[in-house]
């Protein structure tokens, strides 16, 4: 299987802290995450933070279940994520980075690696991986900036 890694870049005209609440709250990603259509957290840190939560999601014209594990290495500026199982991927593992810019926003870097279990062509997995990618960090800046 070919395990493919991509990298995107946005800006935000909010502040890191409203980017982390919207990020965090991940309970409340089917509100505004177009493929989204459940997250049900099931286990929280001692902070109240997602760890553990099961997701069902439109992916590549159906639909797939799967469940990440969340992990917050440095404080209020990366949410991370590794696949604890999926119905049709093997990994699905990335983060999310908040730094603050000059003008008092927020540069987002988002980093996803994924490995389907079923091969598919790269130039198909490569266009689908760009969509989620773009659109994830678009609707994001969108419920940020919409709620900051």
């Amino acid at each position: 299987m070919t395990t493919e890694h991509a990298i995107e870049h946005a800006v935000v005209s909010a502040a890191p802290a409203a980017c982390w609440a919207v990020a965090t709250d991940i309970s409340r990603y089917p509100e505004w995450a177009q493929d989204i259509k459940e997250a049900t957290v099931i286990d929280r840190n001692a902070a109240g933070l997602a760890t553990r939560v099961a997701f069902r999601a439109a992916a590549m014209g159906r639909t797939t279940s799967y469940t990440l594990n969340y992990t917050y290495p440095d404080d209020e500026r990366i949410i991370a994520w590794t696949l604890e199982e999926g119905d049709i991927m093997r990994r699905l593992d990335g983060h999310y980075s908040f730094a603050p810019t000059p003008e008092g926003g927020t540069a987002i870097d988002y980093e996803l690696t994924v490995e389907l279990l079923v091969p598919i062509p790269g130039f198909v997995k490569r266009r689908a991986e760009g969509k989620i990618m773009i659109t994830a960090l678009r609707e994001l800046r969108h419920r940020v900036e919409s709620v900051a």
